[in-house]
This record gives structure tokens, C-alpha cells and sequence, in this order.
């Protein structure tokens, strides 16, 4: 069957918010009739009784599915397994700790249809985090921007709508979810926008990202970069670094030995060119030169003959039929 909307929800550790959260959506839905849907809530391996919570909701409700991975595989496992199994026109995911408002869900589907958007990401204007999450988060939003020339406010934002094709086309693996505007751009989705929406103060738990995620949410960055810009042709990036380095050392080689003739042919003092610094940077810049292409050509392989596939083991499923 298909739907109009699929709600795609990574959870860890959850269990307080679960039942509450499904209320409100079903709440917001029934209040938009007209729009049909269905939830996936994908359990990243908890450690606390949301899967029997999820279990529980999947058995009342058919509108649940549920999915449980075998143990911990981090958010973007969850949510490319999400990707996989919706079936929506419109995918819209969001988090299971209620700081992101449900009552969204109907303006950023109709912003998807109405305004032809491949992707709409929320914007948490006023946000309820304390300072040491927002003023990293600001940095970084504004290094994504200047990389990627999306003109995004929150990147990181859980509350965003996709067009069904996008989430059938993108890979998000390791922690990408950061940048699933950045991945969709690089395979030709930009038409990408942005709503403002509600954020919540945390009602339960407590949160589970801590100062490292900014470190590695840079370290993601740059990897996504290269990686959207050379994983076809790897060549590229090697092969020109390669070039400058065997050039350098090239030139610099027949400098040394130009000069060496010339002081012979003018009988002045004639310096050992293995005695030379030089010399020995020339050697370098050559070898390394070298090494690059046949980076460059070993990378060319790779991508052609071992294509991406991303596997996680889901331990049970519910709903599914």
C-alpha cells in the first residue's frame, strides 16, 4: 500500500516518549484525514523496553511498523533502513524524544508538493539546548554552508520532509545524517528549502550526543565532500595531486643537474648533488608523485568493480506485511 506520508523515527532508548509521541501524531493525522500515512519507528538497538513499547503500538495501531536492529548501528543506520522500507510520496523524519513537534507535519508535507521541494529541513530558531550545544552548532552550520552553498540555518535539524525519490537514491551511512541535504545535492537533488519550526525543551531523558559529535560532525563534513566529489573518478583528486608533486620534483631534479654542468663547463666549485637538501626534496616529490597515481589508479578499480552496499541486521520486524 501506499502513502501519502511515511514518518520515519530513529530510536534509542526512548521508551518514556513513545507511547505519548504516537498519540500526538495520530492526533495531528486524524485532524488532517484526508492525508494517509504510516510510522516506522526503527529501534537502533535499546537497551530499554522500547522495542516491547514499539511491539505493543505495532499491535493496536496498523498504522506502526517497527523495525529492531541486532545492536547499536547510530542514527544514519536507522534512518537509511527508514528510507528503504517507507513507501510515503513524502518521508518525514523526526526524533523520538518530543522535541520535535508532530503539529509540523502537515505544513512541510504540503511544502514538498505545493512548492515542488526534493527537500524541506526544519529550522529550530529559538532552541532550548544549553549554550555548549548551540554556539558549536552555529559554527558548524556555518562551515556547512560555505562548503556546500546550501543555504540551510540548521543542517542538523531530526524535523525534515523528503520527496520519496531522494531517499531512494541517497546512501547514508556512518554519521551522514548530519548532511543529507549535502549527499542529495551531490546526486542532483537542489531543490532544497527550509521551514521554521517549533523546538521543544527535552521532557524525557537525557540527551545522547555529546561534545565529540562536533569534531566528528566537521571530520563527516570534509569526508562527504571529497567523497560526493571524487568517488566516481578518484583519478581526479590523486592524479592532480600527483602531477604537481612529480612536476615539482621533476623540474627541481633537472635544475640540480643543469647547475651541476654549468659549474663544471665554468670550472667553478662544484657541490655533490647527494650533498644538496634539495636534492633529496626532488627525490621525495617524485616518489610520492608516483605513489599518488597509483593511488589514483587503484581507487579507479575499486569504484568500478566494488560498488557500495550498506547491510545491517535487523533482529525484528512488526506491522510489515
Amino acid at each position: 500500500m501506499s502513502y501519502a506520508i511515511s514518518i520515519v523515527i530513529p530510536v534509542f532508548n526512548e521508551d518514556e516518549s513513545l507511547n505519548e509521541l504516537h498519540a500526538w501524531i495520530h492526533r495531528v493525522m486524524q485532524e488532517n484525514a484526508s492525508l494517509t500515512y504510516e510510522i516506522l519507528m526503527i529501534d537502533d538497538g535499546s537497551t530499554d523496553n522500547s522495542w516491547e513499547v514499539i511491539s505493543a503500538l505495532s499491535a493496536k495501531h496498523q498504522e506502526v511498523k517497527g523495525m529492531k536492529f541486532s545492536r547499536n548501528y547510530g542514527k544514519s543506520a536507522a534512518l537509511h533502513t527508514g528510507f528503504n522500507a517507507a513507501t510515503g510520496d513524502v518521508v518525514i523524519t523526526m526524533d523520538a524524544d518530543m522535541q520535535d513537534s508532530p503539529d509540523e507535519i502537515p505544513a512541510l508535507y504540503y511544502k514538498v508538493v505545493e512548492e515542488n521541494y526534493d527537500i524541506v529541513s526544519g529550522w529550530k530558531k529559538k532552541r532550548f539546548d544549553p549554550i555548549s550545544k548551540t554556539i558549536p552548532s552555529k559554527f558548524f552550520n556555518f562551515v556547512t554552508r560555505k562548503i556546500s552553498g546550501i543555504k540551510l540555518h540548521d543542517f542538523n535539524c531530526g524535523l525534515k520532509a523528503y520527496r520519496q525519490k531522494v531517499v531512494k537514491n541517497i546512501e547514508v551511512y556512518g554519521e551522514m545524517h548530519r548532511y543529507i541535504p549535502v549527499i542529495a545535492k551531490w546526486n542532483g537533488f537542489k531543490n532544497i528549502g527550509e521551514k521554521e519550526v517549533v523546538h521543544r525543551a527535552r521532557k524525557y531523558g537525557e540527551t545522547k550526543y555529546g561534545l565529540e559529535r562536533f569534531l566528528f560532525g566537521f571530520l563527516d563534513l570534509l569526508s562527504i565532500t571529497f567523497v560526493s566529489k571524487f568517488k566516481k573518478s578518484p583519478m581526479h583528486f590523486f592524479g592532480t595531486l600527483g602531477t604537481l608533486s612529480f612536476v615539482f620534483g621533476f623540474f627541481v631534479t633537472i635544475y640540480i643537474i643543469g647547475r651541476k654542468f654549468y659549474e663544471i663547463k665554468q670550472h667553478l666549485p662544484v657541490r655533490e648533488i647527494v650533498d644538496q637538501p634539495l636534492f633529496f626534496l626532488a627525490l621525495v616529490a617524485l616518489l610520492a608523485g608516483i605513489q599518488l597515481f597509483l593511488a589514483g589508479f587503484i581507487g579507479e578499480m575499486i569504484t568500478m568493480n566494488s560498488p557500495r552496499k550498506v547491510e545491517y541486521i535487523i533482529e525484528d520486524e512488526k506491522g510489515f506485511k
